[in-house]
């Protein structure tokens, strides 16, 4: 098992034949691991370890590979034999399929299967994994959503209607608060997306919000994100008095996003003083809660979001649900305004405006998150 370890590594061993499901219980051992890479101690559980502890195991698994991924094709081929492995995202599948099999009657669990099969575009898979929970609780308000809506998405306009209806019954007063989120996402995504700068921005109380892109394993940064500044930095200089917002914290080589793009824009002339750093948020739902909370705190009413075309309907849906979650839980009405203008990764603007099917998905489910529903229930928003 040694020589094992050394061959496969840690993003390997650590799921080792816990995920072969065929023969995880024959075997006498299973290996696994901690979730971070800082420590990375191997342990042996055994198959009469308590159901919870090799649940806990697989959620770990699950959650390892979910943010750093592992040797696809060792695992593949030296663990697996015989499971094809697309991504890392088969991992946390299966890790979630074989935790919900020791437990079947775990809700959650089958939540982030479903999720894990939304992120994966295995759509009738998470329809399958919702109608599962509903079997077993027809009255979750947060299944029955989520199926109704990912039904519409996918042409069953019929079951989005029954789940709409099974909600106003559930709990009428928080139907009614979705119902008019995904009415006012609907608006986004037929929104117009502008290339140029907007005339009659206001010179007061106005933040130009710039979204962060992944940094190379290096710490630079990749053309995405260099568009995206490109962009900022035309409105701020046409807009002196606003304020500029960087966001991302996922750091490489000891800077973040946010960091690396501060340093650029002061190389490229801007006041140091101007620039607001968001350098905590890991996705597109944190860029949106945490920025929120700068924009309260700095009293900014308009906010301009510049990101890729490709990223723009979301970043706005996701940004003004933030932004209505900070009114409500501050007892107040901001009606704070949302301008866009995008860095254009399609051929062409028409290109742009057309809103795929997967786009549509990934919209609402990072409206979902960013409304408290969670992406893994208690593991990962």
């Amino acid at each position: 098992m040694k020589n094992l370890k050394k061959k496969l590594g840690l993003s390997a061993a650590v799921v080792l034949s816990t995920l072969t499901f065929a023969t995880a219980y024959a075997a006498s051992s299973v290996p696994t691991t901690s979730t971070t890479p800082e420590n990375p101690n191997i342990t042996y559980i055994k198959t009469d370890e308590p159901t919870s502890y090799r649940i806990d195991q697989l959620k770990k698994i699950a959650m390892y590979y979910y943010w750093h991924g592992g040797d696809l094709e060792k695992a593949e081929k030296e663990i697996f034999k015989g499971i094809t492995l697309k991504g890392k995202y088969d991992v946390v599948e299966h890790a979630f399929k074989e935790a919900t099999l020791i437990d079947p009657y775990n809700l959650d669990l089958k939540f982030s299967l479903a999720s894990t099969q939304i992120i994966q575009k295995k759509i009738p898979e998470a329809l399958q994994t919702y109608k599962q929970i509903l079997n077993l609780d027809p009255n979750n308000f947060n299944a029955n959503l989520l199926y109704g809506v990912y039904s519409k998405i996918n042409g069953d306009i019929r079951a989005y209607k029954s789940a709409i209806s099974k909600l106003k019954r559930i709990d009428s007063k928080k139907a009614n608060e979705y119902i008019r989120k995904l009415k006012t996402t609907e608006s986004i995504i037929n929104s117009k997306l502008n290339t140029e700068v907007p005339q009659h921005l206001p010179q007061k109380d106005h933040a130009i919000v710039i979204l962060g892109y992944a940094l190379a394993d290096d710490g630079s940064m990749r053309q995405p994100l260099m568009e995206r500044l490109k962009v900022g930095l035309a409105i701020a200089k046409q807009y002196p008095h606003s304020k500029i917002i960087v966001t991302g914290g996922v750091p490489k080589q000891g800077i973040t996003e946010a960091e690396a793009m501060s340093n650029w824009l002061i190389s490229q002339g801007i006041e140091k003083d101007r620039i607001i750093l968001e350098n905590k948020s890991t996705d597109t739902v944190e860029n949106a809660l945490f920025t929120t909370a700068i924009l309260e705190k700095e009293g900014i009413k308009d906010v301009t979001l510049v990101t890729s075309a490709s990223h723009m309907r979301r970043a706005l849906t996701v940004f003004k649900e933030a932004s209505d979650f900070y009114d409500k839980m501050n007892g107040k009405n901001s009606n704070r305004n949302f301008t866009n203008v995008v860095y254009l990764d399609y051929p062409s603007i028409e290109e742009a405006q057309k809103v795929s099917k997967d786009e549509e998905f990934v919209i609402y489910r990072d409206l979902f998150r960013v409304s408290g529903i969670w992406q893994y229930p208690g593991l990962q928003r």
